[in-house]
């Protein structure tokens, strides 16, 4: 197909077209931005610049059809349609948008131009059919009103379809990127002017757009209380939030215009605070690895994972969310670890929750398509099979003295008039699809079984007509036939041709019979013939019924699949922690934290041996400063506070064998660092640009993770950015923080500023090399082995030498102290508060002249770190080390003459 061909024509030119192709063009025309699917017979077919895109998107042919009316090809690319679901979330899934255009009044044969309309519009996050949607993860729509001062707060309203999830949140510019982060659209809808910088800064999520008047706050208003049968939103607390209101209405629009017939399921506003949750910037989300793996392929454990028992998907998509907002609430929290505790305590009742909740369908996603009347037939009937069981499951726990496990127990006891209508509705094994037939029960309608008994008993019933003839005309040879030529007919021979009744009326002469019609076979015809239209007919309408009584039990079926999920999640948590030995938290008001042989969730999963360590930050601790040898397990330490932190909050036990965790409010990470080329900024600006957020957001009850901070410049610039961070930590923002660091000269602060801490992963070397033993004691790190990590991750030897012969160099040096430029660190770290950091060279003490002992020893260190041992034979490398022997010996008479 050439370049020339791929390109749409000039659309404003009718004669140029068929008139299907108008057709196309019509709906080309309403969604500019949108990959068009076509029905045309048994396939989807796509159009022009389309097909191009759809061919290099999902790889189907790309080919033609016939020519314009100035010659120019019509490039075609084609879907099954008994297929068309699954190239539809191949497309979702790289962020395409599609509209589905479905014929309209097919029969075959018939004259004319078909009529087609818009069905549905498929976008990322407006998805609810279940084979498009991911299992263990929602789909979310979200809306982000920007008002014109900069300064002012940012209006998010975001809904899940799947469920009827409808939330609002208004949130600072400086919030902004960790809303999203937290609410993880898979669907933005900003106004035009934004388009460009939202699909700049989040590439990894499909940025649609509407125009500016859409974002209107007095139409927002208007649209909620229309969509709720509302007069007044006082209730909710929106009323005064106009970029609220804004996007609101944006998304209701966005709504009403992707599902078009369609009417979901929607939930009454909840407007969300930030206060709710602890919160989580994007960067930390990903340094813990919380439900994505840092892994290159992105396929890496992650704690989500690890933790994941659910037995449904509903409980997996809770358990996600449970995961990404821990709660601030303690009372909240602690009902969570009561009904934890409680299941974790009772085996043969959490097996039997399982067991119930094994057998359940995905009942949240199938209840929101009864909302909008896409339910397939076997979702049905699944909800008609286990919803008994389910409520029965309710009841038995609606009377716990727990108030979570009660509160979950009542939503799922549900009125039995749900499943009983289904249960009398529908057949014991209804087909995938409605257009299959036989789904609803002939006992539902007597037209209806009539209707089956001709469709499927045209033999039988010709065959009681013939005895009845035949006894009534006396004529053994008469017959009742059908064939699709002739239709139904009476067949006799010639010779009995003048016996038959006056009532019979001839239909065809033939050599050696006769064929004739009665008004009864005329009528049996008719009703056989039309049968299987009219009964289809029929069962879609009883079907359409029976999903609209259905749906009106839509918020008690979602209350269930909640409460059911939430089951799930507390059953996994006590599953986890009975296999895995954890134990309850202690929830505490005073801030701080207390960790006894915590571990690290996911790592512990990984090894066999895992050294459990403690972590102290309270009564007059609020920084430890820790140091040791890279590979030694600094960072692994880091993030298991973080994460135990994290999964008390979020209502899980831990993996300690004590914890007693204060209220924490944030957050923040600064571990690791790549290049940020797509914005120009080095390593060394993304790590600074992330220690300035850390600082201007974090508070005295936030968790702040620093590690290696002030690598990516020069030695002096960086340890002394790193001490002033850690001193503004301290001293002003008083969080709770983890200081990794190579730069042992931070190690003094823990003499300097009362609530600093030094702490150091413990390892030693032998002859073998280093071995890291991975346990944190008190007090700082000897030395940091970093020639020794060298050597075990495979540097050459002569260049693991040769570093040992700098480092000897440089220690040396720095013994001697015959260096002319000041110690900087000979007087205290950190300058008095209101001084500005730059020390005095003036103010260096006075360096003697080295000792000849001095010089001596220098010279032969020189010489040994010179000599190349490893091209030296057996008798030079001995006669050398006698005259090392002889140069060590004069320099100890040095010694002591001096």
């Amino acid at each position: 197909m050439t370049d020339a061909a791929s390109e749409s024509p000039d659309f404003s030119n009718q004669a140029l077209f068929t008139p299907a192709m108008r057709q196309f063009i019509e709906v080309k025309n309403r969604y500019p931005n949108t990959l068009v699917l076509f029905r045309m017979g048994d396939f989807y077919e796509t159009f022009f610049k389309d097909a191009v895109i759809a061919n290099r998107l999902i790889g189907i042919t790309l080919t033609k059809r016939g020519k314009l009316t100035d010659g120019t090809p019509i490039p075609m690319a084609g879907i099954p349609a008994v297929s068309l679901d699954t190239y539809i979330a191949r497309l979702v899934r790289q962020g395409e948008s599609v509209v589905i255009v479905e014929q309209k009044g097919n029969t075959p044969g018939a004259k004319g131009m078909i009529e087609r309309e818009v069905s549905r519009i498929v976008t990322p996050g407006t998805l609810t059919d279940t084979s498009l949607l991911p299992e263990k993860s929602d789909s979310i729509l979200l809306a982000a009103s920007f008002p014109k001062k900069k300064t002012a707060p940012i209006g998010l309203v975001w809904l899940t379809l799947s469920n009827g999830d409808f939330r609002a949140e208004e949130v600072t510019p400086d919030s902004f990127e960790a809303a999203l982060a937290r609410i993880r659209p898979s669907e933005l809808l900003v106004d035009e002017d934004m388009k460009r910088e939202m699909r700049t800064a989040h590439p990894e999520i499909a940025v649609s757009t509407l125009p500016d008047w859409h974002f209107d706050a007095k139409r927002g208003a208007s649209n909620l209380c229309a969509t709720f049968g509302m007069t007044a939103l006082d209730a909710w607390d929106v009323t005064n939030r106009t970029t609220v209101l804004a996007a609101a209405n944006a998304l209701l629009d966005y709504i009403r215009e992707t599902q078009v017939d369609l009417v979901p399921f929607i939930e009454p506003l909840k407007l969300v605070e930030e206060s709710q949750f602890i919160v989580l910037d994007p960067s930390t989300r990903r340094n813990l690895e919380v439900d994505e793996s840092l892994s290159a392929n992105g396929e890496g454990p992650t704690l989500f994972s690890v933790m994941d028992h659910c037995a449904t998907a509903m409980g997996s998509r809770e358990m996600r969310r449970w995961l990404r907002e821990p709660l601030r609430s303690m009372e909240d929290t602690s009902d969570r670890h009561d009904a934890v505790e409680a299941i974790m305590g009772d085996e043969p009742s959490r097996e039997h929750f399982f067991a119930v909740l094994d057998a359940l369908p995905d009942v949240e996603r199938i209840a929101s398509r009864v909302s909008l009347g896409t339910v397939r037939p076997r979702e049905l009937a699944s909800l008609r099979d286990t919803l008994p069981t389910l409520s029965a499951l309710g009841a038995s726990l609606a009377d716990s003295p727990l108030d979570l496990i009660a509160g979950i127990g009542r939503s799922m006891t549900l009125n039995s008039e749900i499943w009983e209508r289904l249960e009398q509705s529908l057949v014991a094994e209804p087909p995938g699809m409605l257009r299959d037939g036989d789904t609803i029960a002939s006992s539902c309608s007597p037209e209806l079984a009539e209707l089956r008994h001709f469709r499927d008993d045209t033999s039988r019933i010709l065959l009681e007509m013939e005895e009845r003839e035949r006894a009534a005309t006396g004529i053994n040879t008469l017959r009742v036939q059908y064939n699709k030529v002739s239709g139904f007919y009476i067949e006799v021979t010639k010779g009995a041709a003048d016996q038959v009744p006056m009532h019979y009326q001839r239909r065809q002469t033939l050599k050696n019979c006769e064929r004739f019609i009665t008004p009864e076979l005329k009528s049996i015809e008719d009703r056989a013939l039309s049968s299987k239209e009219r009964s289809a007919a029929l069962e879609k309408e009883l079907y359409d019924k029976l999903v609209a009584e259905t749906a009106k039990h839509t918020p008690e079926l979602l209350a269930a699949a909640k409460a059911a999920a939430q089951l799930d999640v507390l059953c996994a948590f006590a599953r986890h922690a009975a296999e895995n030995r954890w134990h309850r938290p202690k929830l505490s008001s005073r801030p701080g934290l207390d960790i006894r042989k915590g571990r690290h969730p996911v790592v512990e999963t990984a090894i066999e041996n895992y050294v459990p360590n403690d972590c102290r930050l309270e009564d007059g601790r609020r920084m430890l400063i820790v140091t040791g040898p890279n590979m030694g397990g600094k960072s692994t330490y880091m993030r298991s506070v973080a994460l135990i932190v994290l999964l008390t909050w979020a209502g899980s036990f831990v993996p300690a064998a004590a914890a007693e965790i204060g209220p924490i409010d944030r957050m923040h990470t600064r571990i690791g660092a790549s290049d940020d080329l797509a914005h120009g900024r080095s390593t060394f600006m993304v790590e600074m640009t992330e220690a300035a957020f850390i600082l201007s957001h974090a508070t005295d009850r936030s968790l702040v993770l620093m590690d290696e901070i002030g690598r990516g410049t020069s030695t002096f610039d960086g340890l002394s950015l790193a001490a002033a961070i850690a001193q503004e930590l301290v001293q002003k923002t008083r969080s709770f923080t983890l200081f990794a660091t190579h730069y042992f000269e931070l190690t003094r602060l823990a003499q300097e500023l009362r609530e600093v801490a030094n702490v150091h992963v413990a390892a030693a070397q032998g002859s073998a090399g280093i071995v890291f033993k991975h346990e944190i004691k008190e007090g700082p790190a000897s030395k940091s082995y970093g020639i020794a990590v060298a050597q075990l991750a495979g540097v050459p030897a002569p260049v693991v030498r040769r570093a040992r012969g700098f480092l000897a160099k440089l220690e040396a040096q720095a013994n001697a102290q015959t260096s002319s430029l000041p110690d900087l660190f000979a007087e205290p770290m950190l300058p008095a508060e209101n001084d500005a950091w730059e020390p005095d060279p003036l103010d260096a003490p006075l360096q003697s002249e080295p000792s000849p002992a001095d010089l001596a020893r220098k010279s032969l260190t020189h010489d040994l770190l010179q000599a190349d041992v490893d091209n030296m034979t057996p008798k030079a490398a001995m006669e050398l080390l006698y005259a090392f022997r002889e140069r060590a010996a004069s320099i100890e008479s040095l010694e002591k003459t001096e």
